[in-house]
């Protein structure tokens, strides 16, 4: 099973359609939220899955029979569904210790909707076309494959919007590797670099926060006295503000987009090259303690980059093995294995005493 992700081609109309159904959902996901925080849990005993049914049946038999939100028949059943499902899932995984608890999803936050198909999965005919469950057909901007799919989930993302959907079927790339031999990377971020290869390749890397960064500062100190709006004050954002978030949200996508071109063809073209890699295991969140260094770690994405190349060396028939933190990688010369116990971060080349 893999999944496909495109971009949507949408006329003005098809935008304020898909922008009714997220602020919908997020509607939808903050009234459950709401009313189980208001629940006396010693009266209405059970988990958290329980009362979260009962308030989408209170939603369903008694809100939405309300005039005052007379609107939610107009939008999508399928829309409201899964956004308590959703709910279900974070309070899940909260029980599990996996994530903190749930939050309220703020406007600004464009955020996501599905919709899936309640008369099994839905055949798409391939090309730039594709049809939505209760949504209706839409133009995309990249050709889809023809293929069968039951649950789709559209998101907004600066100004453009994205659908999402699995296909129940195997993707099997070509397996041609052109080094058998295993191979060591060096994460690091010294002179422009960001990795580098025991074959002796060397990575550059763009930096798309610090490229962008005299950009993001003059778009927030040119705008820092506008009424940006406070929830817990009740005071709402000006429009002036809201057009300065719609700039800061296209402004910090391109700074996303950046990244993760990188970082996607970097690890696609390191799991078809290599076939055995070793790469070190770095303790994130202390190097995220130092401040001096905490914004270029930020940037880099090094958990990304990890995550990614795992995956792509999988399903390319290759291994990435995790090296252990406190292995002397560094410390240890390639040729003899002399350990040299006085190295310092500052030192980028080892001298060996025994050469």
């Amino acid at each position: 099973m893999y999944s496909i992700k495109v971009q949507l081609k949408l006329n003005n109309r098809e935008k304020t359609k898909m922008n009714q159904h997220l602020r919908f959902a997020r509607f939808c996901y903050n009234y459950g939220l709401s009313l189980y925080n208001q629940l006396d849990h010693e009266e209405y005993p059970g988990g958290s899955s329980k009362k979260i049914d009962l308030i989408k049946k209170v939603f369903t038999n008694v809100t939405k029979k309300n005039p005052n939100f007379a609107w939610t028949k107009k939008l999508s059943s399928r829309v409201y569904q899964n956004a308590f499902r959703n709910l279900k899932t974070a309070f899940s995984r909260f029980f599990k210790g996996l994530a903190k608890y749930p939050k309220y999803k703020k406007k600004k936050h464009p955020g996501s909707f599905t919709v899936d198909s309640s008369n099994g999965v839905i055949l798409q005919e391939g090309g730039k076309l594709i049809k939505l469950p209760t949504l209706g057909t839409f133009r995309t901007f990249e050709s889809i494959p023809k293929c069968v799919s039951q649950t789709y989930t559209v998101s907004k993302k600066g100004d453009k919007y994205y659908v999402a959907f699995t296909i129940n079927a195997q993707l099997i790339p070509r397996i041609t590797h052109e080094v058998f031999e295993p191979v060591g990377i060096d994460v690091n971020l010294s002179d422009g670099k960001y990795c580098v290869i025991s074959d002796g390749t060397e990575i550059t890397y763009p930096k798309p926060l610090l490229s962008a960064i005299n950009k993001l500062r003059k778009l927030q100190y040119h705008n820092r006295n506008k009424q940006l709006g406070n929830r817990k004050k009740g005071i709402l954002a000006s429009n002036k503000a809201r057009k300065y978030y719609r700039k800061l949200a296209k402004l910090q996508k391109q700074i996303a987009d950046k990244r993760n071109d990188f970082l996607q063809k970097l690890t696609t073209d390191l799991a078809r090259k290599y076939r055995h890699i070793r790469l070190e295991t770095l303790n994130i969140k202390g190097l995220m303690q130092n401040y001096k260094l905490a914004f270029h770690f930020a940037d880099a994405s090094f958990y990304k980059f990890k995550t990614l190349l795992q995956n792509k060396a999988l399903s390319h028939g290759g291994i990435v093995e995790s090296v252990d933190m406190f292995y002397p990688s560094s410390k240890l010369c390639s040729r003899c294995g002399n350990k040299k116990d006085d190295l310092k971060l500052k030192d980028r080349i080892y001298h060996c005493s025994n050469a």
